[in-house]
């Protein structure tokens, strides 16, 4: 049986996983949900340009290359990329969004079939893939860029907030939710290296994701799936 992964392990894996060099610097955008009035740029309103009766969402859970993996696997879903959302930076960087001082979140783009699976079911299943009671990151990634939002768009709003509410009415914990409903800015997509990144670097992936507890995390708080 292998030796369980000391702290010592666990802090070096996730230093050489998603994390950058994080700063604790005072960030520049707050995390409101002001209207937006830019048309181009970081803070213009997302739209999607798609034409092939295909939906999209951005999340914000986290590493971005665990949040692809939870969301590839459900029927329905037919991509999610990497990216960076909700900061003042434009073409941010995977470095520079690392430093905690752009105000993006690192985040995924799901691409998924509404005949096949809801805007709604996906909200659902967002909880479960998150601890929305950490305001300062994820499991062992720790600073802005880390921690948890939804970007809706008007439409989707109501289901996402819908979603929200039942889940305070009926979470197995105590614990406060503070994962926000912002409102669906300018996607950035990541860099290539980090698209599928769980597919095509299977072994460093399971090591980071297992040292950094985010399984045993979700499954403390939300039970076993």
């Amino acid at each position: 049986m292998k030796k369980l992964m000391t702290a010592t392990a666990i802090l070096a894996l996730s230093l050489t996983a998603c994390a950058q060099a994080q700063s604790t610097e005072k960030l520049e955008t707050p995390r409101t949900e002001t209207v937006l009035t830019a048309t181009s740029g970081p803070q213009a309103p997302f739209k999607s340009t798609r034409t092939d009766g295909l939906e999209e969402m951005i999340v914000a859970g986290g590493c971005f290359w665990c949040s692809e993996s939870d969301f590839e696997k459900i029927t329905g879903v037919r991509e999610a990329i990497s990216g960076y959302s909700g900061g003042t930076l434009d073409n941010p960087t995977y470095k520079k969004v690392g430093t905690n001082r752009t105000g993006h979140l690192e985040v995924i783009k799901v691409i998924y079939d509404p005949s096949v699976v809801t805007y709604r079911q996906l909200v659902d299943h967002y909880w479960r893939t998150v601890d929305p009671t950490d305001a300062k990151g994820q499991f062992c990634d720790r600073g802005h860029s880390y921690t948890t939002g939804i970007f809706v768009t008007p439409e989707q709003r109501a289901d996402a907030e819908s979603s929200l509410a039942n889940v305070r009415a009926n979470k197995p914990f105590k614990a406060e939710i503070v994962t926000p409903i912002l409102p669906a800015v300018t996607f950035y997509p990541a860099e290539d290296y980090h698209q599928d990144y769980y597919k095509k670097n299977p072994a460093h992936y399971n090591r980071y994701r297992t040292g950094c507890r985010r399984d045993a995390r979700t499954q403390q708080l939300w039970g076993s799936k």
